[in-house]
């Protein structure tokens, strides 16, 4: 067992799950406009035959606090990204002109804040469950290494330690998102 190769693996699974997390709140709406609240929009361009994310066809910005805009490369594209717009489960209605999409941002009412914590709350737990899960995959693989003797015990208890070690950094990465976009949500 090559323990290096091994730490590894457990830790880019770690930081995987820690990644996903951080990009799956940037998608939860607060009362500011962000780019990155389009992120996981894909449009069905008909003219191209194809589904392709929003910003490989657009430009997105946020000139105001409460408004974004999406600018086509292709104008013969605005029609596609305007269904895939107004079909997303984002709530916003968008307005075109023909040139640019303009899609204000409403402010959230305190209910419906309160809803967002709770679904980033479990984005986090789920983030938490993924990272325990790679550190139970290498706990379990150190310990077959030492039933076959491939590893000595104090090896064992040093590796048990440094994934550990991993597990804690990783959470507390997620723990850290979770209390942002929790501020960044309940922030009026």
């Amino acid at each position: 067992m090559d323990l290096e190769t091994f730490l590894l693996e457990t830790e880019e699974a770690m930081e995987k799950a820690a990644d996903f997390v951080a990009t799956e709140m940037t998608s939860i709406r607060t009362g500011k406009a962000s780019p990155a609240l389009l992120d996981n929009i894909h449009v069905h361009v008909h003219s191209y035959g194809t589904t392709m994310s929003l910003k490989q066809i657009a430009l997105v910005s946020a000139p105001e606090p409460r408004m974004l805009t999406v600018q086509p490369h292709d104008p013969s594209i605005m029609q596609d990204i305007d269904r895939a717009l107004r079909e997303s489960k984002l709530g916003i209605n968008p307005s075109n002109d023909g040139r640019i999409i303009r899609l204000p941002i409403p402010e959230l009412s305190e209910e419906r804040r309160r809803d967002l914590v709770k679904i980033i709350k479990d984005m986090a737990e789920q983030g938490r469950v993924r990272v325990r899960g790679a550190r139970k995959d290498a706990m379990d693989k150190l310990k077959n290494a030492l039933k076959a003797s491939t590893i000595t015990e104090d090896q064992f208890h040093d590796h048990e330690k440094e994934v550990q070690t991993l597990t804690d950094k990783h959470v507390k990465s997620i723990d850290e998102h979770l209390a942002a976009k929790e501020k960044d949500v309940m922030t009026v």
